[in-house]
């Protein structure tokens, strides 16, 4: 009887064991499969984070590491000037300037950003008027400066006594009308050609050498016809006899030269034949050869009047103020005005356009290519009374 009993009892354990086992495997079989789900969706979040990752590192690089966004336009400009490729800088959004103000199509076209900056820094490095000229930029053909140079009336009254009218000051228009700079460098197409050549900075450099030189000696001497009106075209007057429309001058006292027993004198009245308002902001200019005359001077105690700038980029001084040396400043001759002292800032204006405009000519000078580049601009006096002149005669 037990053995009987017994046999069905192991027979329900081993059901039993196998129900276990299948619950086992069914549960483990889920596990599995919810595994891989939840691996399948972190794989994606990873995703999703590493892509959003890369967006901000895009947006926050500096500008220096995102140069390669520039590289189509570089590469854009640098075929146009290589073969005249149009359709790549019009694909690309690079503006069209037309060759005439009426005709929209003529093929010019802005320089890229890149290489307008670094013809600005080249002017503005160069011994030019404008590096201590009022430069400002217009979008006008012309710039007017409105100067109010008299003074008003004015007389000592009783408490009974009538008024009298007394003068009004006047105002005065100076307009300065932009003329065209114009530069016109070449190229051998083979040169072009070649890849490694530094097109760029090839032309930027050719054209603002030739916009330097030309607007340098403009600024000094130009005579206002298609060009600026340089301050040295203006009639010149004794200081004693100033008037306005014309500039004041000290004599140094001796013809073509300074005067022999005093030659320091002439520097001292030239200084104090300013205004004191202008004084303060003023700069001499003068030419290499005269700076060279110039720095031998000594004051009575033997102190010399010039003086090194101390610092990298600092001006010399003379007497104190800055000397700015200008090449296109005459030479010391007879009747030489050949050193100006002013607060030019207040005395003489620059006005500019932003834009500067380049026309790719192959005909022309076959086998070159022509670079025809533009930019207009323009300089007057705007106010005679901030530049005094130093004249090297007896009177």
């Amino acid at each position: 009887m037990q053995n009987a009993d017994a046999k069905p009892e192991a027979s329900a354990a081993g059901h039993g064991a196998l129900e276990v086992k299948a619950a086992i495997a069914g549960f483990l079989g889920e596990f599995n499969s919810f595994q891989s789900e939840v691996k399948a969706k972190i794989k994606e979040q990873e995703a999703r984070l590493a892509m959003l990752d890369r967006k901000s590192i895009a947006m926050s690089r500096p500008p220096l590491a995102r140069a390669a966004e520039d590289a189509p336009h570089k590469k854009a400009f640098g075929a146009y000037l290589r073969s005249g490729e149009e359709g790549a800088l019009r694909g690309l959004g690079v503006e069209e300037k037309a060759m005439s103000t009426a005709v929209a199509a003529d093929g010019g076209y802005l320089i890229d950003p890149q290489t307008a900056a670094d013809i600005v820094g080249v002017l503005r490095s160069s011994a030019s008027l404008r590096t201590i000229a009022n430069v400002v930029t217009v979008e006008a053909s012309a710039f007017d400066v409105l100067v109010d140079h008299t003074d008003i009336g004015s007389g000592w009254a009783t408490e009974t006594s009538s008024v009298a009218e007394t003068g009004t000051p006047q105002v005065d228009r100076i307009s300065i009308p932009l003329h065209e700079l114009s530069a016109l460098p070449k190229a051998s197409q083979r040169l072009l050609d070649d890849s490694a050549f530094d097109v760029e900075g090839w032309l930027a450099q050719r054209i603002a050498d030739k916009f330097s030189r030309a607007e340098a000696e403009a600024f000094v001497k130009g005579d206002g016809v298609d060009k600026p009106t340089g301050f040295l075209k203006y009639p010149k007057v004794d200081n004693d006899l100033f008037a306005w429309g014309s500039l004041g001058y000290v004599p140094t006292g001796a013809a073509g030269d300074f005067s022999a027993t005093e030659p320091a004198d002439a520097v001292v009245d030239l200084v104090y034949a300013l205004g004191a308002r202008y004084r303060a902001n003023a700069t001499f200019v003068m030419n290499s050869k005269t700076a060279g005359a110039v720095r031998k001077m000594k004051d009575a105690d033997g102190r010399f009047l010039w003086s090194d700038g101390l610092a990298a980029g600092e001006p010399a001084r003379l007497m104190g103020y800055p000397v700015l040396i200008a090449e296109d400043m005459p030479d010391i001759a007879a009747n030489a005005y050949a050193i100006a002292f002013g607060d030019f800032r207040a005395g003489y204006t620059v006005a500019e356009r932003p834009d500067l405009r380049i026309l790719r000519d192959p005909f022309s000078a076959k086998p070159h290519v022509l670079f025809y580049a533009t930019k207009r601009i323009g300089g007057d006096v705007s106010d005679f009374a901030a530049i005094k002149l130093l004249k090297f005669a007896t009177a």
